[in-house]
């Protein structure tokens, strides 16, 4: 039941959201973990602005822990820290108490404000709103591009697979670039039946293949631009290209700031050593968690390095003497590189966004 607005005016308070695409459920609950209200508003400015004015009625809100920062709850999380409210990533509930107390809108927004209070949440969530926003956006199109062209190509060479004799042999022997020129310049023929849509097919498969390559080609201009706007010098370092970098920029987000040191990066990026010890046994093993993208990032640079570089390649045959194995090795030299490169990531500069004028600090 929910308690008078004036009764706890004077309070601290936290707020939970669970969010969804048409409707933001909120619960707000006191230091101490009594549960105040519930309630839902729609996904929009509109209801951002009623649900900060209607958690605020209740007391002083300066932290919220929302579900979703990264996709349905962006919108809500950019309204929340303009007006001064810090904002906690909440992952999916707990699977156990779920069980125990069941599921709902509500039951997941109060767990979600409890996961603030309990600290089980502590991570602060990216704001989405400078340089490195555009970056995730270049490589999320980027990423769709290749994978059609990929898609396109198999087709295409499973067309000439069973297509006409004279067809299949005029094509032979031909590079893939050879091969798409070729079939992108195919005439129509007038006798109908499979070789003519055979014909026509992979003429249009060709043409498709050749303007996503110009898609990926814009795109690969604009991710390096941007890149050099975010981390100026990055490029520079041995081994880091422009998607290397972009991975690793997308995953410090923003607002690097959050990150409280080098080591929260590299726990981050997923190559921070887990311990994994047990009586007289003392070792550590890979970390399987953290952002993937930017794990495979860092695994790419080392590679580079290890075929490029005399000291990583020193560093290698050295860590093997001490009867190390080589992917220990690599996950050590994940973790130097994850150094190295984060000071680089937390002096990312934003962008002019909504109209407003860029500011450099």
């Amino acid at each position: 039941m929910a308690l008078h607005p004036t009764s706890h005016a004077a309070e601290d308070i936290l707020m939970g959201v669970d969010t969804h695409k048409d409707v933001h459920v909120a619960a707000v609950i006191t230091m101490i973990g009594g549960l105040i209200d519930t309630r839902s508003f729609p996904a929009a400015t509109d209801g951002y602005v009623l649900m900060l004015a209607w958690a605020r009625s209740f007391g002083t809100l300066r932290r919220a822990g929302v579900e979703c920062t990264g996709s349905y709850g962006a919108g809500l999380s950019r309204h929340l820290q303009s007006h001064g409210v810090e904002v906690i990533e909440v992952n999916q509930p707990d699977k156990a108490a779920r069980r125990r107390h069941g599921k709902s809108d509500m039951v997941d927004a109060e767990a979600a404000a409890r996961a603030v209070l309990s600290g089980r949440a502590t991570s602060a969530a990216k704001t989405g709103d400078g340089a490195v926003e555009m970056l995730r956006l270049f490589k999320m199109a980027k990423n769709s591009a290749i994978k059609s062209r990929s898609q396109a190509i198999n087709q295409l060479k499973a067309v000439i697979v069973t297509a006409d004799g004279a067809l299949r042999e005029s094509l032979a022997g031909l590079s893939n670039t050879q091969l798409i020129r070729r079939c992108a310049r195919l005439t129509e023929t007038k006798h109908p039946g499979p070789a003519g849509a055979a014909r026509h097919t992979l003429r249009l498969l060709a043409r498709r293949i050749q303007n996503l390559s110009t898609e990926i080609d814009d795109l690969n201009k604009h991710i390096a631009a941007a890149v050099e706007e975010c981390a100026p010098g990055i490029l520079d370092v041995q081994g880091v290209g422009p998607d290397s970098a972009a991975a690793l920029l997308i995953a410090g987000g923003d607002n690097p700031e959050r990150l409280a040191n080098e080591a929260s990066y590299a726990a981050l990026c997923g190559t921070s050593p887990v311990e994994a010890s047990s009586g007289q046994t003392q070792r550590r093993r890979l970390n399987r968690g953290g952002d993937r993208q930017a794990n495979a990032a860092l695994y790419r640079i080392v590679l580079s390095r290890l075929r490029w570089d005399p000291r990583t390649k020193e560093y290698l045959q050295t860590r093997l003497s001490l009867r190390k194995t080589r992917r220990e090795v690599i996950r050590c030299l994940k973790r130097y590189v994850a150094r190295e490169l984060f000071d680089f990531i937390r002096v990312t500069r934003p962008v002019a966004t909504r109209g407003e004028q860029q500011v450099t600090p």
